[in-house]
């Protein structure tokens, strides 16, 4: 199911066999939260971006148009025509961090909705049973997302608490990927490592969790406020507890840099809203460092955001017409930066895949690191 190609120090090139195809890691996933990139990308945009892996969220999904009509739709796949891998969140992260009201007992949480205060009930079982409907290639499990910092004592419990759903969410996937009518029978589930910023209890949980032998280990809990140094940290020390053999995700992360650090320190999944949220307000990601496509620099520039890049954007539009429709309030600005964007963010990822075939990650992750996060001056 998941097999490493090649190594470079930490640095780790595989192939994820799915259901819905193949996926080449390591790998970003392109987030549509509600199945759909915000921005006015369609699913056909998608392919024209390169990406793999489409993210979409239980908890929003659940929420609205419900996950029972996309089962008598067909499935995630067929409601927004996708015949790639997608990947659904459990929905515990937006539980944690969007509902006002909560309370957690071991059976789950019960919490109000964001949208219309409804009161729901969302525990291990019941998130399978939504990702189940959905039909996604993989599912994540229903964890707690914890506040960083938060009190040793709370975070241990919580680390227990998740591991023990963890085992219900093996359980009840095990028995849903049985049931007659299943819209993906060979749904896939990964496990979520919790810890807060302790080191031990990170080590420990992780030491735990790989003992299900699940499809796939996930690092969750970080990009959540902390020091950037101090995430990096935690991965340096999670990573040799994670089995050598299954993928490893980041959750939730993030900048070029941070794809590059992750790479280096043995990740080989990653998602985050960054790319198409930055592009939403004209902020870009180049291999010349970071742009604002609104500044008055670009008001006659006719060259394209990247030269050389092959997004649909730059291969049609220059700089200073994007920039008039940002001023214009046209949402074709928006969109064609979002495409820029994600088209940036797979490309990184093949040239990253590239440099790793070749023996030459190091010599990449040194030419970048620096220049990605900058601002450009070009």
């Amino acid at each position: 199911m998941f097999e490493i190609l090649k190594t470079e120090g930490s640095a780790r090139r595989g192939r994820m066999h799915t259901v819905h195809g193949v996926i080449e890691t390591p790998v970003f996933m392109n987030v549509g939260t509600s199945a759909a990139i915000k921005g006015g990308v369609s699913t056909m945009d998608l392919r024209d971006v390169n990406c793999q892996v489409e993210l979409s969220n239980t908890y929003h999904l659940h929420i609205r148009p419900g996950d029972d009509l996309i089962y008598r739709m067909g499935g995630l796949h067929k409601f927004f025509n996708w015949d790639k891998p997608i990947l659904t969140d459990s929905g515990g992260f937006q539980v944690f961090s969007l509902a006002k009201l909560r309370k957690i007992t071991e059976e789950g949480v019960r919490f109000n909705s964001h949208m219309d205060g409804a009161r729901i009930f969302m525990g291990p079982e019941e998130s399978m049973q939504i990702q189940s409907h959905l039909g996604s290639t993989i599912a994540m499990a229903f964890d707690e997302c914890v506040e960083n910092p938060s009190p040793y004592r709370y975070v241990k419990d919580s680390c227990d608490r998740t591991y023990r759903w963890l085992c219900r969410c093996r359980d009840e996937m095990n028995r849903l990927n049985s049931l007659e009518g299943t819209v993906n029978p060979s749904q896939l589930l990964f496990g979520i490592g919790q810890g807060g910023t302790y080191d031990d209890l990170r080590i420990d949980h992780m030491k735990r969790i790989r003992e299900l032998d699940l499809a796939g280990y996930a690092i969750g809990g970080l990009a959540v406020g902390e020091e950037t140094e101090v995430m990096y940290h935690i991965i340096e020390q999670v990573e040799p507890h994670m089995p050598k053999d299954k993928p490893r995700y980041l959750m939730g992360v993030g900048t070029p840099q941070n794809l590059l650090e992750g790479v280096r320190r043995g990740v080989d999944f990653f998602d985050c809203v960054m790319p198409s949220r930055n592009a939403r307000h004209g902020n870009l990601f180049t291999w010349h460092g970071k742009m604002n496509i609104n500044n008055e620099q670009y008001f006659a520039d006719p060259r394209p955001i990247d030269e050389g890049c092959g997004c649909p954007a730059c291969r049609h539009y220059s700089r200073s017409y994007i920039r008039h429709l940002f001023k214009a309030r046209e949402a074709l600005g928006m969109r064609l930066c979002v495409l820029h964007n994600l088209y940036f963010y797979n490309e990184l990822m093949q040239k990253i895949r590239d440099a790793l075939d070749e023996g030459k990650f190091e010599d990449f992750y040194r030419t970048h690191i620096d220049i990605l996060g900058a601002r450009s001056v070009n």
